[in-house]
């Protein structure tokens, strides 16, 4: 259950910090805007959520977790200046605090509530400080495992055009990850911008804020997320397992090369993606640069409710009272933001009774003065007429604009001139043979058409000359017809050829080669497989040894595979005894050789019973001897008869007699 929070407005934390306004308030902590009193300097304060206080693990990990991202000095993150512990007087929790750099502004979250989805130049304009200031944090060993809007602050500066993109929260998820005190169903972080690894497993590396940066990437792009459900858990299922659609799916003028990008970031597998935030980063300066986009002022979103915070006060503000404070729901960073409280009405004026008249005053004076209260009356009100009539002319003026001239503009460049006549842009791309890739061909409205403010116009941007696409070879006709087309090019099928690797009726080449630019309706020639071409028939190599065999096949084009031994009756050991496919026969690329290993009876008649066990056993064949003691039938000592007979084949290890005489 969580303890109910007295005000601290007004506490001084460690004799320094003092809490002056609440600016947000999340599920974990709160944000205030405060006083380092030591050094005269406004500051942001994180008070995290009392529940937490009690936990020695969640505490141990927060103060580990400060130190790490205050060793990060990065202009794209939020500098984290002290952390602390402290019981203010009257209070009987101790409160765990983070002391970071103010930024008066905005989150990316204000920015896509007020625009909805961004202008390709501004979303990457806001995704490379992102993305540098992960790949800061990353190269110090640190994951910030909450990447979401919520936690991209974009503040004002005085140095640059639009506002500084910074990232704060750094670590503070695997703080309250220790806590004893959080539930284990809670799935920690924002669940639409969780990687699998996260969901499943609870593991976090870079590689899961390079997933969380390409979710993030793709709603700036899109408006939305790309998985909603009726509760976390279901989103995180898809997370786990459904590959992250392509963002053209929604938005279909986005450029390939932004599909490719955020799709390899935010594979499902972390090893296929970008390894850190400094990878991506380069990833995507080198699509910004192929796609010929500058980069662009970030605009400093205004709060949801409309007020904006000045810069940081060197005097003691008024503290207002908490009633009068108005918090933000959900997590909002460091930014600084109050609502303005109206004052009280004033009291109404009593009537104006004004002194009673003599007796004796005459009439005349005083009907004189009703007579000029009515004369300055009537001025007042025909004065407000007029300047109500001048209000509503003057403001119908300021509600139209005028379509300007974009054509030969970059798309970043439209973007900005229909921004400054407060028009919308809706971008498409075409082909085109004259205009540069990423130059506006043409608007609708033409320019010079008088619209309404906030009107949407049509930006029809060039995509350059089609270029041929990169078709693989064995790529069906129907496929590849298709990729074709879609270039706005045009199919012509060339003389087919034989392939022993594509299939028949898929293409073996491309011409022109793939990446070649060509003109609009410009003709691809596509050469398909008639498949392997026919070869001669097997030639007879039986008999022959497996050298020689293998060297007359491959002559005729084959490919000749070891099809091992085998016992033949008529083939000598090491002869070839057949192949697969047999001999004169239509076989196919590849020839199986088969070779016997028969072994041929040696002759060993008239040798002595000891000279021929020797050479039968030589040839691995076993002895079956009678005879040949030099006492038997005259005293004959060699052999006279053997069974099988001299060259016969046959397998090794058959047993042969042999006989002398008598035998």
């Amino acid at each position: 259950m969580t303890r109910t929070q007295p005000s601290l407005v007004g506490t001084l934390l460690e004799r320094r910090y003092r809490v002056d306004q609440l600016l947000a308030r999340g599920g974990m902590s709160a944000v205030y805007r405060g006083l380092d009193t030591r050094l005269d300097r406004a500051v942001a304060i994180k008070i995290m959520d009392p529940r937490f206080a009690d936990d020695r693990s969640f505490v141990d990990r927060f103060v580990r977790e400060a130190r790490s991202a205050a060793q990060l000095h990065h202009p794209n993150v939020v500098a984290v200046h002290d952390q602390g512990f402290d019981t203010p007087a009257g209070q009987d929790t101790g409160l765990a605090f983070l002391v970071m750099e103010l930024v008066n502004g905005g989150t990316l979250r204000d920015l896509l509530d007020e625009q909805g989805q961004l202008d390709v130049s501004l979303a990457l304009s806001v995704a490379e400080p992102v993305l540098a200031a992960l790949a800061a944090a990353h190269a110090a060993g640190l994951v910030h495992r909450d990447v979401k809007p919520e936690n991209v602050l974009i503040g004002r500066s005085g140095q640059l055009a639009g506002g500084v993109v910074k990232v704060g929260d750094f670590g503070l998820v695997r703080a309250v990850a220790s806590a004893g005190t959080t539930s284990s169903s809670v799935i920690l972080g924002t669940v639409g911008y969780l990687a699998p690894e996260q969901v499943a497993t609870g593991d976090t590396t870079a590689r899961s804020d390079v997933y969380s940066a390409g979710i993030l990437l793709y709603e700036m792009l899109t408006g939305r997320l790309p998985y909603t459900g009726d509760t976390a858990i279901s989103v995180a299922y898809r997370h786990v397992n459904d590959d992250v659609p392509r963002p053209s799916e929604l938005r279909p003028d986005l450029p390939p090369a932004l599909d490719d990008l955020i799709l390899r970031a935010t594979r499902r597998d972390p090893e296929r993606r970008p390894a850190d935030g400094s990878e991506f980063l380069t990833q995507v300066q080198a699509a910004r640069a192929e796609l010929g986009l500058q980069a662009v002022a970030v605009p400093v979103p205004p709060p949801p409710d409309g007020d904006r915070v000045s810069d940081v006060e060197r005097t003691l503000p008024n503290i207002p009272a908490v009633q009068q404070t108005m918090p933000v729901s959900g997590p909002r960073g460091t930014r600084a933001m109050t609502r303005a409280v109206p004052a009280a009405p004033p009291p109404p004026v009593p009537p104006h009774a004004g002194p009673a008249a003599a007796p004796d005053e005459p009439r005349k004076p005083r009907d004189k003065r009703k007579l000029i209260a009515l004369a300055i009356a009537g001025v007042l009100v025909l004065g407000g007429l007029i300047g109500a009539f001048a209000f509503i002319l003057g403001d119908s003026k300021v509600t139209t604009t005028t379509v300007p001239k974009l054509a030969g503009l970059t798309q970043a460049e439209a973007g900005d001139q229909l921004r400054a006549a407060k028009l919308n842009p809706r971008y498409s791309q075409e082909f085109d043979n004259t205009v540069d890739a990423n130059k506006v061909i043409k608007v609708d409205p033409a320019p010079g058409t008088t619209l309404d403010q906030d009107a949407t116009v049509s930006v029809v941007v060039s995509k350059g000359k089609p270029k041929v696409p990169d078709i693989q070879v064995g790529t069906a006709l129907d496929t590849a017809t298709k990729a074709i087309q879609e270039q706005k090019l045009t199919v012509v099928q060339g003389t087919p050829e034989y392939s022993d690797t594509a299939p028949k009726g898929t293409v073996v080449s491309v011409s022109p080669g793939a990446g070649t630019p060509v003109e609009v309706g410009g003709q691809v020639t596509l050469v398909l497989s008639q498949g392997p071409e026919p070869l001669p028939p097997v030639p007879d190599v039986t008999g022959r040894s497996k050298d020689e065999a293998f060297q007359m096949l491959k002559q005729s084009g084959f490919d000749p595979q070891d099809g091992g031994e085998e016992f033949s009756q008529s083939v000598p050991a090491g002869a070839v005894t057949r192949t697969d496919p047999p001999a004169n026969s239509p076989g196919s690329k590849k020839v199986k050789v088969y070779v016997s290993n028969a072994v041929q009876v040696p002759d060993v008649r008239y040798r002595t019973f000891d000279q021929a066990a020797d050479a039968l056993k030589q040839a691995g064949l076993e002895v079956d001897r009678k005879g040949g003691d030099g006492h038997g039938h005259g005293g004959f000592d060699f052999v006279l008869q053997q069974d099988p007979a001299p060259g016969s084949f046959v397998p090794k290890g058959t047993k042969v007699k042999i006989r002398g005489f008598g035998g």
